[in-house]
C-alpha cells in the first residue's frame, strides 16, 4: 500500500516498463482490488491512439490521457502542465471535501522513469506539491533477456526501478526465472521483487544461488532506426479469419523488429483487444462497449517498417 506523504505533497507512483511487459494488466487489477484508493490514474501512450484508458476506465475513479508521445522527451509538456492542473485544483478544493492524495502514473514503453522523475523534481511548483513515492518497473519474464541484450531503454529502465515487477512468470522455468532475478540484481542491486501472473500477484520463488546471463556490451550511438508507433486502420469488411493470419504470418517473419501490437478490431463476438509482444500473440480480449472508439485500428511499435508497408502487405495478403 502506498505510503502517504507526511509533508501534504501528493503521492506519486511510476509505473513503467518496456512494451509489452504487462503494466495495464497489473495494474488494472491493482485498481480493481482497491491497492491504490482513489488514486488519479494518468496514463500515457505514444501512439496517438491511445487503448489503455479503455481497460483502465473501469476502475479509475479519475484518469488523464496523454498520448502522441513519450512523458520522459516528446511528451514532457503535458505531462507536466497535467499535474500543474491537478495541482492547482487540489489547491481550490474545501476541506471537507475529498482532496487528491494520491497520482499513478503509467508511462509508455519508450519512457524512461528516471527522466521523468528528474523532470518532476526539477520543476519550480511541482517539486513543492509532488513527492514520488515509488518506482515500479515491470519486467517481461519471457522476453526480457531479449529487450535487455539489445535496447538500452531496457537497461535504463531496469536501473531506475524502486521495485521490479515480474510479469508472465508462468511461462519461463524456475531455472530461466532464477537468472533473470540474478541478471536483474546485476543491473539494480537495490530493487525490490515482485511477482504476477494476469495481474495477480504471485510468489517469487527463485534459486538464489543461480549465476546471472552474461549480457553484451552496449555503449555508443545506437545506429538503428529509433523504435516507433505507426498507426494503420483496417477496413471494417476485412475479413476477421484472413487479418488474424495475416497478423500471425507478419509477427512470425518480423517479430524481432516488430516488439509491439495494439490495438481494438471489430468481430462477430464484438470488440476484441489484440495485443503482441515480438512473435508473441496473446489471447483476443472483448472490450467494453466504451472502447468502440478505437474500433478498428491497430498500432505497431517497432523500427523499419512504415504504416503505408503494412498497409500494403495486409491489402495483398487478404485481397
Amino acid at each position: 500500500m502506498p505510503q502517504q506523504g507526511k509533508d501534504g505533497r501528493i503521492r506519486l507512483t511510476v509505473l513503467g516498463g518496456y512494451l509489452g511487459s504487462g503494466k495495464t494488466t497489473w495494474l488494472r487489477h491493482q485498481l480493481y482490488e482497491g491497492v491504490f484508493g482513489d488514486a488519479h490514474i494518468i496514463v500515457n501512450e505514444a501512439a496517438e491512439t491511445p487503448v489503455d484508458d479503455a481497460l483502465l476506465a473501469q476502475h479509475a475513479g479519475a484518469m488523464t490521457v496523454l498520448a502522441g508521445g513519450c512523458v520522459c522527451c516528446t511528451g514532457k509538456a503535458d505531462l507536466i502542465d497535467a499535474l500543474r492542473s491537478l495541482c492547482d485544483q487540489r489547491s481550490k478544493q474545501t476541506s471537507t471535501g475529498a482532496r487528491l492524495e494520491q497520482l499513478v502514473l503509467e508511462t509508455s514503453g519508450l519512457a524512461d522513469p528516471a527522466a521523468i522523475v528528474t523532470a518532476i523534481r526539477e520543476d519550480p511548483v511541482l517539486v513543492y506539491h509532488i513527492l514520488v513515492t515509488e518506482i515500479i518497473v515491470a519486467v517481461d519474464a519471457a522476453n526480457a533477456i531479449a529487450q535487455l541484450s539489445d535496447e538500452p531503454l531496457g537497461r535504463q529502465q531496469i536501473e531506475a526501478a524502486d521495485r521490479l515487477l515480474l510479469t508472465k512468470v508462468d511461462t519461463v522455468t524456475t531455472a530461466g526465472l532464477s537468472a533473470l532475478v540474478t541478471t536483474l540484481k546485476t543491473l539494480n542491486p537495490a530493487a525490490e521483487f515482485c511477482a504476477a501472473v494476469k495481474g495477480i500477484d504471485q510468489p517469487l520463488h527463485v534459486d538464489e544461488g543461480a549465476a546471472p546471463i552474461r549480457l553484451p556490451a552496449i555503449s555508443g550511438t545506437d545506429m538503428r532506426d529509433p523504435v516507433v508507433p505507426v498507426r494503420i486502420e483496417i477496413d471494417p469488411s476485412t475479413d476477421w479469419a484472413a487479418f488474424s493470419v495475416w497478423l500471425s504470418a507478419l509477427l512470425y517473419a518480423r517479430g524481432t523488429n516488430i516488439v509491439r501490437v495494439k490495438g481494438v478490431m471489430n468481430s462477430p463476438a464484438g470488440h476484441l483487444l489484440l495485443q503482441a509482444v515480438r512473435n508473441s500473440v496473446q489471447s483476443p480480449e472483448i472490450l467494453p462497449k466504451s472502447a468502440s472508439n478505437y474500433n478498428n485500428s491497430i498500432v505497431f511499435i517497432g523500427r523499419g517498417f512504415t504504416a503505408e508497408a503494412l498497409e500494403k502487405s495486409l491489402l495483398h495478403f487478404v485481397g
